[in-house]
């Protein structure tokens, strides 16, 4: 496991350690950062329509979206880090003692409280993806229109980011052994697919509106 600090680290090395034979960071860390760019491309179409006399009539509105979306842009970051710790926590578990009972009952013990982890963080960065897929519709539609392909591809990223995280949330559900925990998680992914799918489908809907090009 690598030490990982995202919120300091150039891109560039990031992207070196995700490629290294290190299991961290991995697919969760880099749709946090996915995430986190989605978030920033928000901020970005907002940064170019609040103060600006043109949008006046929406500018107590869309502050406030900026404020969220900035929010969210770190937030996703410090995940890529959480979600990096998580994993190393389950790796960690694999070299636990198992000669005696005791041994191997603290280790199915470790082993499945690090899995819960491993579980709740990627699903914490997919429900602030959710969020990203719902503000994108307003920022298109009240937003500078010169700068609303970018909300476009906030859209899309923010969509994929969704995506790659619960493939984490899933592939750790599997292997827990608390039903009644596995089954409530499962119906919030289920919940959290359907409305980013709708809300997906309007984002798109409304940067294709404004720029007049199939997004």
């Amino acid at each position: 496991m690598t030490d990982l600090d995202t919120a300091g680290t150039p891109i560039a090395t990031f992207l070196n350690e995700l490629a290294s034979g290190e299991s961290t960071p991995g697919g969760g860390a880099a749709a946090a950062l996915t995430g986190s760019q989605a978030a920033a491309l928000l901020s970005m179409v907002l940064n170019f329509t609040v103060g600006r006399r043109k949008y006046a009539a929406v500018e107590e509105e869309l502050r406030g979206l900026l404020l969220r979306t900035e929010e969210m842009r770190a937030e996703l970051l410090l995940y890529a880090d959480k979600d990096a710790e998580a994993f190393g926590a389950v790796a960690a578990c694999y070299s636990m003692p198992r000669s005696t009972t005791e041994e191997k009952d603290a280790r199915t013990s470790a082993m499945q409280t690090a899995l819960r982890e491993a579980a709740e963080v990627p699903f914490a960065i997919a429900a602030l993806c959710a969020d990203l897929l719902e503000l994108a519709s307003p920022v298109a539609e009240k937003g500078n229109p010169n700068v609303v392909s970018d909300a476009a591809t906030a859209a899309h990223l923010a969509h994929a980011a969704l995506y790659s995280a619960l493939v984490n949330v899933d592939i750790n559900l599997k292997y827990l052994k608390d039903e009644t925990f596995v089954s409530r998680m499962q119906a919030e992914v289920a919940e959290l697919k359907a409305s980013a799918a709708s809300n997906y489908i309007a984002a798109r809907a409304a940067c294709t509106d404004v720029l007049g090009v199939e997004i």
